[in-house]
């Protein structure tokens, strides 16, 4: 099997469903942050120090579920063979928030900003929480011209939460405290 198609020498790619699309449009520029986003939590689980590899089973499972996301946002709309397979059902959105509700409830209370970093490994789980971020307006860039799965969206808008408090979390298993940015005025209550 051959991985190039020459479909991107033009500057085009297929989706599913069978349409050529720029690779610029605005579904490419989603589902591809979604992509960058899946193999940047590869590398936060090839970095991740001793004490936080208790977080590699879940970050797994975040690639699994990034990729059924990709998948849907991949798909064309006037595609009528092809279902979404990302369904909130399924409770990946609960399964997020309850890990942040855990992670919240393990480390300092905060009232100020926090500056992304600490541990390398927070430190990557903090530039994940901002790639999401991008991802999701990607997204709802997108979902402003064209149908999508709402569930997608709803999943990568915890998603970032969910790295934020990972990030914390793995500054406490690795002893590093959070800096607090200096100019904030309390904003968490």
């Amino acid at each position: 099997m051959k991985i190039y198609t020459r479909t991107g020498d033009k500057g085009k790619t297929r989706i599913i469903g069978n349409d050529v699309l720029y690779k610029s449009a605005q579904r490419i520029e989603s589902y591809g942050t979604i992509d960058e986003l899946n193999s940047l939590v590869g590398v936060v689980i090839a970095d991740l120090s001793d004490k936080a590899k208790i977080l590699k089973n879940e970050l797994e499972e975040i690639q699994q579920l990034l990729f059924d996301c990709g998948t849907d946002l991949a798909i064309s709309p006037k595609d009528q063979k092809h279902e979404f397979i990302f369904k909130d059902e399924d409770g990946a959105v609960d399964w997020l928030e309850k890990k942040i509700d855990d992670y919240t409830a393990k480390v300092p209370s905060i009232q100020k900003f926090i500056l992304p970093g600490g541990s390398k490994t927070a430190a990557n789980l903090h530039l994940a929480r901002t790639v999401t971020r991008r991802a999701e307006r990607e997204i709802v860039a997108l979902m402003q011209d064209e149908p999508i799965n709402e569930d997608v969206l709803k999943f990568i808008n915890r998603l970032s939460d969910y790295f934020f408090a990972a990030a914390r979390y793995s500054n406490v298993l690795d002893g590093v405290e959070d800096i607090q940015y200096r100019n904030s005025k309390p904003v968490f209550r």
